[in-house]
């Protein structure tokens, strides 16, 4: 099989020659720009400054002969950077400070401290010791003595027209994804703004604010959704059928909605002012790109709510927290078994992958790939990213511990 044909059937739910993996198809299973260098040293291939596509949880976008040399399946286009296809001119280097050579995409903005701490354009800051940037309050600051604020209406509808996808862009988006099917046999994971991110739990006001106004404003929530809801759904009937033919995957949403114990808002919340929203959003997709298979992205303890995003007409979950809340790997993967593709979860990144043994790991990840392979329907790779303290031993044992 190709790498496209191995994915395909994975997500098609046919057993494909071998476990199908990923390495930074998306931004939450990527490898730190920090751990990067020291993986490409490990793997016996020439130095390159990584290319830190995203700014603030410092990722590297892998070249070609990484994915080669730890057998990964599929390729990222994420608005109009990809790792399938060299663009030079997308990038320039920067230095952070001293602290790692590398490119960024040009026009990137930073500023540096006396202390050293690295601000980036929007404020947010990295520290010296630190290997991401973070905001104050990890950007949702939160204060119980004030009124729940609630954006008015029409800034969330001229919020939504402002993401409207333009003619220019969906003919450089089809232009790019056109060379890129041309390019590789890996299969096309397919991110844009468009598309991605229209709702969540950690909307308007953060993590902290936005779950209350679902129990307590929950017709303000309905009207917010059905705004956002509408101008994706457009997006997709514009941008999909220039596309179709040449991505696989389609990320919907990045909506977190689990803690490390339990999930941040109920099963109601997510069933009334969530699911048929979603339901919307990739029913249309399925329409315009009947081929390709829709993706969220939820952390945490979301065991919970795995029916109501079937139901929601997703076809891929990620990262697979298994290690988060009491069920296990083996009733996440049957909850999900034949119904929904289970893409992650390869290794407790938690506990196992960052202070047990290259033995420990290496037998983790065999036994649980083993059981969330089973009937297919599963992408191997980390419980989301690869971070930078995790050294290249352990993410090459990750990998070729598979088959």
């Amino acid at each position: 099989m190709t790498s496209r044909e191995r994915i395909l059937a994975a997500l098609n739910f046919k057993t494909p020659d071998r476990l199908p993996k990923d390495l930074s198809g998306m931004r939450s299973t990527g490898v730190s720009a920090f751990a990067y260098p020291k993986l490409v040293k490990a793997l016996g291939l020439p130095y390159r400054q990584p290319k830190v596509y995203d700014g603030g949880q410092m990722l590297a976008l892998p070249d070609r002969d990484v994915l080669d040399a730890l057998g990964i399946d599929v390729v990222t286009v994420e608005g109009t950077l990809t790792n399938a296809i060299d663009q030079p001119d997308r990038w320039e280097p920067y230095g952070f400070n001293g602290r790692l050579d590398a490119l960024v995409p040009k026009g990137s903005k930073y500023t540096v401290e006396p202390n050293g701490t690295i601000v980036a354009d929007g404020g947010s800051r990295m520290v010296p010791d630190s290997y991401v940037f973070d905001a104050e309050h990890g950007g949702n600051p939160l204060n119980l003595t004030d009124e729940i604020p609630m954006q008015p209406l029409d800034e969330v509808r001229e919020q939504a027209k402002q993401r409207a996808i333009t003619d220019a862009e969906i003919a450089e988006i089809r232009d790019l994804c056109r060379r890129v099917r041309a390019t590789t046999d890996r299969a096309v994971f397919f991110a844009h703004g468009a598309l991605y991110g229209w709702l969540s739990i950690g909307a308007q006001g953060g993590y902290g604010v936005f779950p209350l106004l679902c129990v307590l404003e929950p017709d303000y929530v309905h009207k917010v959704h059905e705004i956002k809801t509408a101008q994706a759904v457009d997006n997709a009937r514009r941008l999909l059928p220039a596309i179709r033919d040449y991505v696989d995957v389609i990320i919907i949403a990045a909506d977190d909605w689990g803690t490390q114990s339990s999930l941040i808002a109920s099963p109601d919340v997510y069933k009334t002012l969530f699911q048929p929203y979603f339901r919307r959003i990739n029913d249309e997709c399925h329409k315009q790109a009947p081929n390709a298979k829709t993706f969220l992205h939820s952390c945490g303890a979301i065991y919970e709510i795995i029916d109501p995003i079937i139901d929601s007409g997703f076809d891929i979950l990620n990262p697979v927290q298994w290690c988060a809340g009491t069920p296990t790997y083996r009733d996440w993967k049957d909850k999900a078994r034949g119904r929904l593709v289970l893409w992650g979860g390869g290794v407790n990144s938690q506990v196992t992958l960052p202070r047990k043994s290259v033995q420990d790991v290496e037998k983790e990840v065999r036994e649980v790939s083993k059981y969330l392979s089973q009937d297919s329907g599963y992408v191997f790779c980390n419980i989301h990213n690869l971070l930078a303290e995790i050294p290249p031993e352990k993410i090459i044992a990750m990998y070729r511990s598979v088959s």
